[in-house]
């Protein structure tokens, strides 16, 4: 039997909530629904397709903005009328430009301190943080007594030198320095990449769907 027909279609009628995780952070990404048609779609193109409801036809997640949800597993929940899709984001999933969805929407009061649900929370919040200053500084908002947007301003040339200089930084604690030299260093070489990749509207997502197209490749 296969996973479309598995699925209980009359208690969902005709459509079933999908909840979308990313692969890398397990953060909930968006929420949309699929019919049989836009699941078996899903399954083929290895993409997640919708039924959008208020245009009232199949869509595929970017199919306008190229931000596509790669797949890379989907699980059925226990009533079979649910379904949770890992997948791999090519950009932000938000239409706002937002990593998720529910980033863009009001907040409450939250049970946690990290804004994620990544087992790399630290990451993830400087990523989302280093966003913020990159809109900042696209709107001309650039505060000197923020580094990251002194960086940003900087230019390409001078974000990718200083990459370089991290780079060469994380080498040399390798060879001669101690592990936790190494660690600040490798700290400091991925918050410069991050700057980096946010400069060039890119995030840690399209380096994982660079990865997960490379496994891909070879299975």
């Amino acid at each position: 039997m296969t996973l479309v027909d598995q699925i209980q279609w009359d208690k969902v009628k005709g459509l079933l909530p999908v909840i979308v995780q990313s692969s890398q952070t397990l953060e909930v990404l968006m929420l949309g629904y699929m019919t049989p048609e836009a699941l078996k779609l899903s399954i083929e193109r290895k993409r997640v397709v919708f039924w959008s409801r208020t245009k009232e036809r199949l869509w595929e997640k970017g199919e306008s903005s190229g931000n596509t949800l790669l797949i890379n597993q989907m699980q059925l929940d226990c009533d079979q009328d649910a379904l949770v899709i890992q997948a791999t984001p090519k950009g932000p999933t938000c239409h706002l430009g937002s990593t998720s969805c529910f980033q863009a929407g009001q907040k409450f009061p939250e049970m946690n301190k990290s804004s994620t649900n990544s087992p790399y929370p630290a990451i993830a919040d400087l990523e989302e943080c280093i966003r913020k200053r990159q809109i900042q500084s696209d709107q001309g908002a650039v505060s000197e007594a923020s580094y990251t947007q002194q960086l940003l301003s900087s230019g390409i040339q001078r974000m990718a030198q200083k990459v370089g200089e991290e780079g060469v930084e994380v080498a040399l604690a390798a060879v001669a320095q101690s592990k936790q030299a190494l660690t600040s260093e490798a700290a400091d070489l991925i918050y410069h990449l991050l700057v980096l990749l946010s400069a060039k509207h890119l995030n840690l997502s399209d380096i994982d769907a660079v990865l997960a197209e490379r496994a891909r490749a070879k299975t």
